[in-house]
Order: C-alpha cells, then structure tokens, then sequence
C-alpha cells in the first residue's frame, strides 16, 4: 500500500515555507505520496495545486495581527479550517500520517480524531513556543501558561518527535518526556542544489561602497530595533559608505518603517518586504556581510535561524550577538557582539569587517565549507525518512523496531543520522 503524508503548517504558505517544502519534495522523492495543507497568503492564494507531484491545498486565513488576541483569532480560524480540509483530504486521498509543523501548538488537536483509525503524529518542532511568546511580551501571564499547556499536550500526543536542533532535542526529552529513540534532529540548512551565490548588483548599494545584508520574519524577537538602532549609530558617526537592506516581510514591518521615518533613515536603509527569491540572492550576494541582529533571549539562545546558514551558503561574513545555536552554526563564519552595549559594539563589528576585507573573505570561506560539508540540507534528509521509517513502523505495529541509526559527533553535539 502507497504511504500517505499530510503535512499541516499553519503560519506560512508552501511553497513559501521553505523547510516544508524541502521535507515534502524529500519525502516525495522517497516515494511517499504527500499532501500539504496550509494557509492562503501572498503570491499563494490558489485553493489547490499539483507541485511536483505534491498536492498542495491552501485555507482562508484572517488579516495577520501582532497581538495576543489577534493569534487567538488566527489560530482558533485556522484550526477549524484545518479540520474541515484534513477530513476531505482523508476521504478523498487517505493518509496513515500528520506531519504537524509548528507555530502554533494547538496542531495535534486536528490529528487526534485521526489516531482513533490508526493514524500516527509526527511533531516538526520549528519554534518553542513558551519562550516565543515571552520574548514577544516579557510576560508570564495566562497567554504564556496556555502556551506551556499546548506544548505538554503536543509531545504528549506525538508518537514522533522532528527537532530543528540539539536544544529542542533536550526539551523534547526534558520537558515532553519524549523516549529519545523517537526524536530525530533535522537541521534546517540550506538546499544548495537552489540557494546559491548569483552575480552581484552593484546597483543594491545605492551609490555606497559596502551593503550590509539582513533576511528573515520581520517582527519582534527579530530585534530588527536594535539593528536601525545600530544604523542610526553608524550614520551620525560620519560614515558615509554603508548602505542596509532588509528582506522579509512579517507583522513588525510597519511599525519598523515607521521608526525608520521617525529618525530620519530612509537614506541608509531599505526593507523590501518580501520579494522574489531572484531578489533575494542578488542582495544577499552583492551585501558585503550580513547580520543577525536576533535579540539576546532565551528562544533565540536555543533556536537554529536559516538565515545564518543561508549567509554561509554564499560565502558571506556575518555578525550576530553571541547566542548559543548560532554560535554552532556559524563558529568562525561569524563575529559575535557582547549583550552588553549591544548597539555599540554589535556596530563596531560591522565596520571592523567592512574595513578587513581579508577577515571577510576567510570567514565567508569558512562559513561556506561548513555548509558544504556539514549543514547543507542534504545532511538532514536521511534523519527525516528515519523518522517516517519509524512512524510508519508503528503504524505497522512494530512498536519494538529498533530504526537502524547510528551516532555520529559533530562538533561536539551527536545527532542521529540514519545509516552514516
């Protein structure tokens, strides 16, 4: 019998959703049918698609907010949308999985009359949502206990667990009482098959010598803030030569355009919102280095960004705040600024490697290899299909399958990858 996947994401199109599509185009390749179900958004309002051979079918969604209300309001639409959609797909293709993808950890509850019939769940870690959503609001308040509630009941319900990193391996075990032969680490890295260096545009820096580079979600924990801080500090010092571009889009982007009015910077810095893929590379190829001005934070102290690994990809020195994940991706491809004076010395570094053009190649050679070699998204296929052998097995009822992996150290943190 053909194995049936439905994979459920809910704050982000497919393909837009990069990790997804990557997992499903893999699990494709392997000869899973898959199915992805996913909101409507920009770029992406057809109900239905057939995606290289991936049926992809999109729901309504609210207006996107950047309140606790206005999550209650998208989450508790999309969950009924979900239901409504996972129920057709099941009585008109059928499925013996549910790939839950989160943000939000409410997924489980659409997968659960479904387990009633044999189906199995498999929990994709992309965000850890207490911490999220202290880092949004500094509070624990009801919100934030809701948050820990859904969190308890997903590992509680998941019969697979697929963390992003090492840490969110840890809370799987730690704080969902995960058994550790049912967690499998895929990294979110970069396909390099696509996401490659292009000629550089001259025309991105605006007529300015350098181009510093930023992309990702543009919203709070993002601490895009500190970064127009930091720009503001790197203009009244008289340098003249420094151009910035943001891409992305996300539900922090007006109040950030705002900010940029407010204190006179439109001169020195661009956000894009989102824009083609085209775009994007030519920017990110063209920046001189790139920065991840992610805020000092519990959530992004143990969250792995794409981005980092995206910079590596096409060679590019980068600049972060010294956090613990992208410290392990990025090791020698980066320059980490103190928590401490963070504006200050976050933009001493960027003028430093703007004026060491040398240092700037060698990192971004560095950065480079390592994805080459270690973090490319190639790496973390195999510990994918391990844990849908796995899931599937128990679907089976071969509850006491021992999944044929083995142990490697990389860097000093052992990730299981299936048959390396």
């Amino acid at each position: 019998m053909k194995k049936k996947v439905l994979i459920i994401v809910e704050n982000l199109p497919v393909p837009f959703d990069t990790r997804v599509w990557k997992e499903a185009i893999a699990l494709h390749q392997a000869d899973y049918e898959v199915t992805v179900l996913c909101p409507k958004g920009k770029g992406y309002e057809q109900g239905y698609e057939l995606l290289d051979g991936i049926h992809v079918y999109r729901h309504p969604m609210p207006k996107e907010g950047n309140s606790a209300v206005s999550y209650v309001w998208e989450y508790a639409c999309a969950l009924i949308w979900q239901f409504i959609y996972a129920a057709w797909i099941y009585l008109r293709r059928g499925f013996q999985v549910i790939q839950g993808c989160n943000p939000p950890d409410d997924i489980f509850m659409v997968a659960l009359p479904f387990k009633l019939f044999g189906v199995k769940y498999i929990f994709d870690h992309h965000d850890v949502n207490p911490e999220l959503y202290f880092s949004k609001y500094e509070r624990y308040d009801f919100f934030y206990r809701v948050q820990m509630f859904l969190e308890k009941q997903t590992f509680r319900h998941s019969d697979i667990v697929i963390s992003t990193n090492s840490s969110y391996r840890d809370i799987a075990v730690a704080r969902g009482g995960i058994n550790p032969e049912d967690i499998f680490v895929v990294r979110n890295g970069p396909d390099l098959t696509t996401f490659r260096p292009v000629p550089p545009n001259p025309a991105w820096k605006r007529g300015r010598r350098y181009l510093v580079g930023y992309v990702g979600t543009i919203s709070i924990q993002e601490g895009l803030d500190i970064l127009l801080e930091v720009v503001d500090s790197i203009k009244k010092s008289g340098r003249q030569d420094v151009y910035f571009i943001c891409v992305g889009g996300g539900p922090g982007l007006a109040g950030l355009e705002k900010m940029v009015q407010d204190k006179s910077l439109g001169d020195v810095v661009t956000f894009t919102g989102r824009i083609p893929d085209s775009d994007l590379l030519e920017i990110l190829s063209t920046a001189d280095v790139c920065v991840n001005p992610d805020k000092p934070c519990q959530m992004n102290d143990i969250s792995t960004m794409i981005k980092i690994m995206e910079y590596m990809a096409l060679g590019k020195a980068i600049v972060q705040f010294d956090l613990k994940e992208g410290r392990f991706s990025a090791q020698d491809a980066s320059l980490y600024s103190s928590h401490d004076n963070r504006v200050a010395d976050f933009g001493e570094k960027i003028l430093w490697l703007l004026d060491h053009p040398e240092e700037r190649q060698r990192m971004g050679e560095f950065g480079f290899q390592r994805v080459r070699k270690q973090l490319a998204w190639e790496f973390s296929v195999p510990n994918l299909l391990a844990a849908y052998e796995r899931a599937f097995a128990k679907v089976d009822g071969k509850r006491d399958l021992q999944t044929d992996v083995s142990v490697i150290e990389v860097d000093g943190t052992s990730d299981k990858l299936a048959g390396r």
